[in-house]
């Protein structure tokens, strides 16, 4: 089902390069009148696009240098390191010559220790945590400075810090009236941009070295009207072993609603305490040629693969944005500095399965997770994954032309960015005990011809194929949406990760009664795919729930009330009692009335 989201035509991708940066491009976005609630899942989009070519153009160029008023920020010492990570790539697989020659290597350099003449490591934990609080001890503020804070996190499961670096500059009074932010009564918007989820991935953490010194020293020339947050490795245990997944063998980037690592909990505290407008994701797809010339007789075609959130749920005018403010420009940004671009999309590891999947609906994927708080969340997979240091300049220059487009489209929305995320903060809120919440949703099946590259020749060739679409969802489970959920005084490690995840959630301070549904466990499958606990199927009963004193209420007048129900319902893909956060379904029930009963907030 769809929700209605405007796409742009293809005469609008010709937009100049000097548009996409830091002037507002097009019509500013006006808030049509929301559709009617209903079972749709807002989800949707247009047929996947072709890759968009044009002459290679530097991410930087549109850029301006800005003068600082230098006023040296005092000297903070660098903490200790616990253990000094160095992160290296084996070597990768040779690539075919002709297949090769559509990955041509930039004529840059970047200012990062991986690119030192003859070096094969990554760059280590210790020189990138020297690097960010350099740039923090020579911050310069005042109109035209910077600045620039590095941000404990928290740290990973072996002691490793997990930092990010913040950037902001007061601007003046007359810049920030001439911006439209001061006018929505909000803060600044903030965008954040992580990389390094996944340890064996490493372009997305050297072009965030490159993209802070670049907001250091002014040349992107963003920040008089958003702050920008640099998480550029979400994973140093991964990253120091060369490998996907947490020390503890956990995917990091599925981990956004259950919380079992320290590095999601680091990461969710940062989105929680900042509430972003913006959240990119940056990672790189898997390479591999056997994989896919056993299906399909031919090879990967792409430099990059993009996705915006498309979990059930999701605010349509969030998609909305997502598609006119950032992919359309993305597409052709990308587009100009040679780049190719399609949507995310892969394959499943079984050699008879020939579908293509663009990813998932699954709530706890990080782009889904950061989606459902109402936040633009976008990925930004380049093509590395498994071919060692293979194209690695290159993967690094599209991994920065692609943060410093998303930066540049978000700085000229930027009072357009704040208005929509109190838009949809209040509509999320106001859709309490009203209209029907999807549980579960699925993709839609489809075809496409999907642009590949042939082995031998290195010819683009479109194979058909089916393509599991996740910009229409099917809605497999809905439910009447509730007032909000009761919660057992138990239920205390539940409560604590609802308030990691920014969930508000009050405590009863008397007894009482409250009319809602409770669950009945009527069947339990094994997971369906990684991530996932075991599928559950429940019946509701209407019942008068008996609140004891010390139990919890979660309402759905909150802005997060997406997310909660992702984690809250037993049947969610997420869903805390599936995973054992809740230790059953009578922990857990459905409130249909607003309660009349004395609380107090959770800290």
């Amino acid at each position: 089902m769809r929700a209605g989201v405007g796409w742009l035509d293809r005469r609008r991708t010709g937009v100049t390069a000097a548009c996409l940066l830091l002037a507002a491009c097009g019509t500013p976005f006006k808030l049509p009148p929301l559709p009617e609630p209903g079972p749709a899942v807002a989800a949707t989009g247009p047929a996947p696009p072709s890759a968009a070519s044009a002459p290679p153009r530097s991410a930087a160029e549109s850029g301006s240098a800005a003068t600082a008023v230098a006023q040296p920020v005092p000297a903070r010492p660098v903490p200790p390191l616990v253990v000094a990570a160095t992160p290296s790539l084996a070597a990768g697989p040779a690539v075919p010559a002709a297949v090769a020659a559509h990955f041509p290597e930039p004529a840059l350099t970047f200012a990062s220790p991986a690119f030192e003449p003859g070096r094969e490591a990554m760059t280590r934990d210790d020189e990138l945590r020297s690097i960010l609080f350099g740039l923090e001890r020579n911050a310069t503020i005042g109109e035209r400075g910077s600045e620039i804070k590095v941000l404990a996190l928290g740290s990973s499961q072996s002691g490793r810090p997990i930092e990010a670096i913040a950037f902001t500059r007061p601007a003046p009074a007359a810049a920030l009236a001439a911006s439209g932010v001061a006018a929505t009564g909000a803060r600044r918007p903030a965008v954040v941009v992580m990389a390094g989820q996944h340890g064996d991935e490493p372009a997305g953490t050297e072009a965030l070295i490159v993209v802070a010194q670049e907001l250091a020293s002014g040349r992107l020339g963003v920040l008089d009207r958003i702050d920008v947050i640099l998480v550029p490795r979400a994973n140093p245990d991964g990253a120091d072993a060369s490998t996907r997944v947490a020390a503890n063998g956990t995917d990091v980037n599925r981990d956004h609603l259950l919380l079992r690592t320290p590095e999601a909990r680091s990461l969710t505290r940062l989105i929680a305490e900042r509430a972003p407008v913006v959240v990119l994701d940056l990672h790189e797809y898997p390479v591999d040629a056997a994989l896919w010339t056993s299906r399909f007789g031919a090879v990967q075609r792409f430099d990059v693969l993009f996705q915006y959130a498309t979990a059930a749920n999701l605010p349509p005018f969030i998609t909305k944005a997502a598609e006119e403010w950032f992919r359309a420009p993305l597409v052709t940004g990308l587009g100009i500095a040679g780049f190719s671009i399609d949507w995310y999309h892969t394959v499943s590891a079984d050699p008879a399965d020939r579908r293509v999947s663009m990813g998932a609906a699954a709530p706890q994927l990080g782009r889904n997770a950061h989606g459902l708080t109402n936040a633009v969340s976008l990925l930004v997979e380049t093509r590395g994954g498994g071919i060692g240091r293979t194209d690695f300049k290159r993967r690094v220059q599209a991994q920065l032309t692609a943060v410093g487009n998303v930066l540049g489209s978000a700085a000229s929305r930027a009072a357009d960015l704040a208005k929509l995320r109190q838009f949809v903060d209040r509509d999320v809120a106001a859709a309490a005990c009203k209209g029907e919440a999807v549980i579960e949703a699925g993709l839609t099946a489809s075809e496409y011809a999907l642009p590949m590259l042939d082995p031998q020749t290195g010819a683009i060739r479109r194979v058909t194929v089916t393509w599991d679409s996740a910009l229409e969802l099917r809605a497999l489970k809905t439910r009447p949406r509730p007032c909000g959920y009761w919660l057992a005084p138990s239920e205390t490690e539940a409560v604590r990760k609802l308030r990691l995840l920014g969930i508000e959630v009050v405590q009863l301070d008397a007894a009482g009664e409250m009319r809602g549904e409770t669950y009945r466990e009527t069947s339990r499958e094994p997971a369906a795919g990684p991530g996932n606990g075991p599928r559950l199927r429940v019946q509701t009963q209407p019942v008068l729930i008996d609140v004891p004193v010390g139990s919890f209420f979660v309402s759905l007048e909150q802005p997060l009330a997406n997310l909660a129900i992702a984690v809250l319902e037993p049947e969610s893909p997420a869903g805390y009692v599936a995973n054992g956060v809740i230790g059953g379904v009578g922990g857990v029930a459905r409130v249909l009335a607003r309660p009349d009963l004395r609380a107090t907030a959770v800290p």
